[in-house]
């Protein structure tokens, strides 16, 4: 495995490898032609979102597509494949897309949009959201595509087979306390404007309840002081 800095990182996904070949489309061909302005012969670095990032020599360019020629592969693990960050719906959409970002950048790679009673709900905008988590993959070099779902209710989490940690104001405990065992599954639950209330704090009774800062943060702010102090425990 090697670390790979100041590289352009283009995605493709698995089934558009063949063998040492891959064949790229869609807005990275357009920002390899049209905005780069490569041509056959070129190097660029493409990723499977599968865990690879692949070393390619451009072999041919048409009106909608590149080839590229494999010539050196970099396999990666995904090390916070174990967390998933339950994210809650803002009352402003830029806000959440922030949070997501920024998260991804940090490393996560798992997500579940959620609703609370105190959400604000601005819709699903799936795509929209996976198009952020494109960009925020390549642009901080990542090799796993991140995976978002959504779920309409927190009693939902409780389904899930893992440890729920739940950030709350007013929890004593800090998550730099927290023992991380690699061989778990955590889900890390963020409240929305105003946080959960008193009922949603009870259905995670017995739970672990996290405090991420003495004075009050923003649920975006929250999200990225969380993925901060996390990328120190692992």
């Amino acid at each position: 495995m090697e670390h790979l800095s100041n590289i352009e990182l283009y995605f493709a996904k698995p089934e558009y490898f063949k063998e040492n070949s891959v064949v790229i489309e869609g807005d990275n061909f357009h920002h390899i032609t049209r905005v780069m302005r490569h041509s056959e012969g070129d190097e660029i670095y493409v990723t499977n979102g599968a865990g690879k990032i692949f070393r390619c020599e451009i072999f041919s360019l048409n009106k909608n597509e590149v080839t590229a020629i494999v010539r050196e592969e970099y396999p990666y693990k995904n090390k916070y494949g174990n967390f998933t960050f339950c994210l809650p719906k803002l009352k402003s959409s830029d806000r959440f897309e922030f949070a997501l970002e920024k998260a991804i950048e940090l490393g996560i790679s798992n997500f579940i949009v959620l609703n609370s009673s105190r959400t604000v709900s601005k819709g699903t905008k799936m795509q929209r959201w996976e198009k952020i988590a494109v960009a925020a993959m390549k642009q901080s070099l990542q090799s796993y595509l991140p995976v978002i779902s959504e779920i309409d209710s927190l009693k939902e989490l409780l389904k899930l087979d893992g440890e729920i940690v739940v950030f709350e104001q007013n929890s004593k405990k800090q998550l730099s306390e927290l023992k991380i065992d690699p061989a778990k599954n955590y889900y890390f639950v963020f409240g929305p404007e105003g946080g959960l209330n008193n009922q949603e704090l009870d259905l995670f009774a017995g739970r672990e309840i996290i405090n991420l800062a003495d004075n009050r943060l923003r649920a975006e702010t929250a999200v990225i002081k969380a993925a901060s102090i996390l990328s120190t425990l692992v």
